[in-house]
């Protein structure tokens, strides 16, 4: 009988520590990227070889240039699968068990939530410094890599109506607006926020922005489908509203349709999309080594020439990416969005009401 209890407590003791080798339930033993230097980052991201990311699609602020650069210079390969921040979360937590994405890029109002939900690990990067304090988390648990203002991209060739320059113009008019996700996507929120400054409210009072797509749903005006390229391309949107980095990718990468593209000049949000790194990485060295590239000089200029705004200070935007994006002088006046709590908050209210009070509208 003793022979017994000790060859059980001996098998449980062995698997008990095997269970530690292997990290628990993700398989993976536990980094502390901070502490691994720079060399170390690096060589632990050539042997996984591959870093899996979700919401940073090639043609999202030039995310390609910056994926085919990470191979080239690093023998890292790349796939993306894109979805909200809201998504990008889920995703990390449903699959914790047996992860298989390693990084993603949500919006400023989502970092609360995946710390709170426990859902990322930090790494902050050689250039930590020359981030400013509003862009970055503790310990590098999220790093905003740039910025992008609230923008109007119109296609003119399936409209007989003026290109809006503002709010009030979209009121005015009848063609059909996309402004993406509310319920689950930082950038339709961000859509909803910028409606509210531009009928005179805020993140204090967002009701001048309900009661304006009250109207809007009310006249069938709100494209229920999503702002993507391929329905740009198909010519499914009027009237879209979207960051600059991805209205000037869209116009670009669309030849067959001219388009007026501008900055709304009576209520716009300047604000930036968060790194993260998913805590059950299964490459988190490569994760770690992607973000490393996406604020290093390379990737922040790759940023600009998708009509970004880098978040270095430090970073000096040669002129003629500036001559061919959008210009300073037209988001003069656009809202900062710095306070990351406060944005959660207001962007939780703007999702529950967009629930309750648009979409049945949008329904009858």
């Amino acid at each position: 009988m003793k022979k017994s209890i000790l060859l059980t407590l001996a098998i449980f003791t062995i698997m008990s520590m095997v269970l530690a080798a292997c990290g628990g339930a993700t398989g993976k033993e536990a980094v502390n990227l901070n502490e691994a230097t720079l060399d170390e980052i690096v060589a632990g991201a050539k042997k996984e070889g591959h870093v899996e990311s979700v919401g940073m699609p090639d043609s999202w602020a030039n995310w390609g240039e910056t994926w085919q650069e990470l191979t080239a210079k690093y023998g890292i390969t790349h796939a993306d699968t894109d979805m909200s921040s809201a998504e990008e979360l889920n995703m990390f937590e449903n699959e914790k068990d047996a992860p298989t994405k390693d990084i993603g890029d949500i919006g400023l109002a989502f970092t609360k939530d995946s710390i709170a939900r426990g859902l990322v690990q930090g790494y902050k990067t050689s250039y930590w410094d020359t981030v400013p304090d509003w862009a970055k988390g503790e310990d590098g648990l999220w790093m905003i890599a740039y910025t992008g203002v609230t923008t109007f991209i119109f296609n003119e060739d399936i409209s007989d109506e003026q290109a809006p320059k503002s709010w009030a113009d979209v009121r005015a008019g009848s063609y059909k607006i996309t402004i993406g996700d509310v319920i689950g996507g930082a950038t339709g929120q961000s859509n909803v926020l910028a409606t509210a400054y531009a009928f005179g409210g805020s993140m204090d009072n967002l009701d001048p922005a309900f009661e304006f797509w009250a109207e809007m749903a009310k006249a069938g005006r709100i494209d229920q489908g999503d702002i993507l390229l391929q329905r740009i391309q198909a010519g499914e949107v009027q009237l879209g509203v979207t960051w600059s980095y991805n209205a000037l990718t869209y116009r670009n990468e669309t030849p067959n349709y001219a388009f007026t593209v501008g900055v709304p000049s009576d209520g716009s949000i300047l604000s930036g999309y968060a790194s993260v790194i998913n805590k059950y990485a299964p490459h988190p060295f490569a994760a770690a080594l992607a973000r490393e590239f996406i604020f290093s000089d390379e990737g922040q200029i790759n940023l600009a020439k998708g009509g970004a705004v880098p978040t270095r200070t430090d970073i000096v935007i040669p002129k003629e990416i500036q001559d061919v994006t959008i210009q300073q002088s037209q988001y003069a006046n656009s809202i900062p969005i710095t306070d990351a709590a406060k944005f959660a908050e207001v962007g939780k209210i703007i999702s529950s009401r967009w629930e309750a009070e648009i979409i049945p509208l949008m329904s009858k």
